[in-house]
């Protein structure tokens, strides 16, 4: 069961209070066991109601009244999702709530599912798009460098590295030979809830990719420049990293574990 649990706004947030580092740091903390939990969808906080606006329909026109709005107690300052078994343990987890927040209002409501409605071309047309994928992932191979590589891509790219299970913490332990037991049969790393993954595979097992690269777009060219110049450390520069007819600054570089990678930054005519 998926719910929406809502932080309802305040006069404190409503001025454009911004969150202490303190309540900073509690929210990271209870985000991450959410999220160890595997209960965390996503979450947000939202900015004052006068930086936002309302639409509402009347005679099929819509009428647009900017903010700030009254009734304060009635809007959100943000929200969490979760999925989770049953209300109760929702309402455990909002339960948790991190204290540094002060006096709060929270509400949990519970999302829809297609079972709640009857059949239809309607339903059909989200069912449909229901069937896709959750994520498009990359999965990378190693002859034994995987941790190595693993850290060293989460270094560049900030990203967060939420796995690294070795063989010998595996049932595939017996299937290996005993000095591989400490090389990574699964690693993932999370940039943005987009993930890298990889693993040490033995014998014949790991074949360099053919064809393929790996992309990371950046908003600020100098900061493009600095990560690709840090994959190349120890790797080949393929394309110095410099302005294109369609980027502000683009570079292909082969890394030290044999990865290619291209760093870009679109210009703002770029589709």
């Amino acid at each position: 069961m998926r719910y929406m649990l809502m932080r309802k706004a305040d006069a404190a947030t409503e001025e454009g209070v911004l969150p202490s580092q303190e309540l900073l740091q509690a929210m990271g903390d209870y985000n991450e066991r959410m999220i160890r939990a595997g209960v965390f969808v996503t979450g947000d906080g939202l900015r004052p109601s006068r930086e936002g606006c309302r639409i509402a329909f009347r005679d099929g026109e819509p009428r647009v009244t900017e903010g700030p709005f009254s009734a304060t107690d009635e809007l959100l300052a943000g929200y969490t999702v979760l999925e989770v078994d049953s209300l109760e343990e929702a309402v455990e987890w909002a339960r948790d709530w991190p204290r540094e927040d002060g006096d709060v209002t929270l509400e949990l409501r519970r999302y829809f599912t297609f079972q709640d409605f009857a059949p239809g071309a309607g339903l059909q047309r989200h069912a449909a798009q229901a069937r896709m994928p959750r994520g498009l992932q990359v999965h990378l191979s190693f002859p034994g460098s995987c941790r190595e590589a693993m850290a060293f891509y989460a270094e560049v790219t900030v990203g967060h590295l939420e796995a690294a299970l070795t063989y010998g913490e595996t049932p595939a332990a017996k299937d290996v030979p005993p000095e591989w037991h400490d090389r990574i049969a699964h690693a993932s790393l999370n940039v943005r809830g987009h993930r890298l993954m990889g693993a040490d595979m033995p014998g014949d097992g790991d074949r360099p990719p053919q064809g393929a690269q790996l992309f990371l777009d950046y908003d600020d060219v100098d900061q493009a420049a600095q990560v690709f110049q840090r994959l190349a450390e120890g790797g080949q520069v393929l394309m110095p990293f410099e302005a294109t007819f369609w980027a502000r600054g683009f570079g292909m570089v082969s890394d030290r574990f044999g990865v290619q990678w291209m760093v870009a930054t679109p210009s703002d005519q770029c589709p």
